[in-house]
């Protein structure tokens, strides 16, 4: 034998249909959740259009849904945040199609410029602003769809007791 490995392949599976798995008409996993936002955010003629801007409140249309799941589009004008909170049971993808938005988490903060995803499991807590000066676009996937957004107070500043001194 000339490989390291046990396993061998003769021939190219490609010419093994029974082998191969049907594509899937929908998403299944978190794989392929990432890359349902990132076809979608690659693709302007899908959601540009339809991007509204509001002053008084973040703007959102739901893009499209799936079994099990549903996509967002979102608008943020500069100054506006999402509080702290979490999806409840809900898993998702954010992706930011325009402008930079920050992600504050309990383990620190982070800025998320266009094309960056960030991948989150049921109970994942963060707080996420538009602290630049042009508006931002983002792309919000969930599985399942997102039936509850619990706020959560926002996280109390470390305070430390000093000694006094003379």
């Amino acid at each position: 034998m000339n490989s390291d490995s046990d396993l061998q392949i003769a021939g190219d599976i490609l010419e093994v249909p029974h082998l191969l798995q049907p594509p899937r008409e929908h998403p299944a996993t978190v794989a392929e959740f990432a890359g349902l936002a990132r076809d979608i955010a690659a693709d302007r003629s899908q959601w540009a259009h339809l991007v509204r801007y509001d002053a008084t409140t973040r703007w959102y249309h739901r893009l499209r849904t799936g079994p099990g799941y549903e996509v967002w589009l979102l608008s943020w004008v500069p100054g506006q945040g999402s509080g702290r909170h979490d999806h409840g049971r809900s898993s998702g993808v954010l992706t930011v199609l325009e402008g930079t938005l920050t992600e504050h988490t309990p383990r620190g903060t982070r800025a998320l410029a266009p094309g960056a995803q960030r991948v989150f499991a049921p109970g994942y807590v963060h707080e996420v602003v538009n602290d630049a000066l042009e508006p931002a676009v983002s792309l919000h996937v969930y599985h399942p769809g997102l039936t509850e957004m619990p706020m959560h107070a926002a996280a109390a500043p470390h305070c430390e007791a000093r000694p006094v001194t003379a």
